[in-house]
């Protein structure tokens, strides 16, 4: 099974991730993380560029776990996959893999998401510096809806538990 972590920075994504990946026995591929190890200061840029490479490095890794090994479950805490370009690059790895994978969609009010971001970069407990309600802001400007069918949870309104519990539901129910 390959799943798509999807939102907006500060909406759980990752939380939830490790929260699933914890219920299922699953693995976490996270852009972020590597991001930090396959540029470090001071070649770290946050530039698209950047992004495509750990996208790609990715999905590489994702196939070939999920070749290697089929009953793997992997889990994408990567982009936001709130542009219609992410999600068909998601689409066709699926599609390479004989997959669908299933997005999961946090959100949270705007509020709460400023407070987990600024409470992140003051704790240093976050990979990704440029993680800022200033990118939170810009991202949400250009983010377009997913129109395929998948799973929305507001974290801020929802204990990780009940998403976590609703997560499971929805992936059970989709095969």
């Amino acid at each position: 099974m390959l799943i798509a972590m999807a939102g907006l920075p500060g909406t759980g994504k990752s939380a939830l991730a490790t929260a699933l990946a914890e219920a299922l026995g699953a693995v976490v591929l996270s852009k972020d993380t590597v991001r930090a190890a396959l540029f470090p200061p001071p070649v770290l840029d946050y530039s698209r560029a950047q992004d495509d490479l750990c996208m790609e490095a990715l999905f590489k890794a994702a196939a070939y776990i999920l070749k290697t090994f089929p009953r793997q479950i992997v889990i994408l805490d990567a982009r936001t996959f709130l542009r219609s370009y992410q999600v068909r690059e998601l689409l066709a790895l699926g599609e390479a893999l004989g997959k669908h994978p299933r997005l999961i969609e946090c959100v949270c009010a705007e509020a709460v998401a400023r407070e987990r971001l600024e409470k992140d970069l003051a704790d240093g407990r976050h990979p990704a510096r440029n993680r800022t309600f200033a990118l939170y802001c810009e991202l949400k400007a250009a983010a377009e809806p997913i129109l395929v069918p998948h799973l929305v949870l507001d974290t801020g309104e929802l204990s990780l538990e009940e998403c976590a519990r609703r997560g499971l539901a929805y992936l059970g129910s989709t095969g």
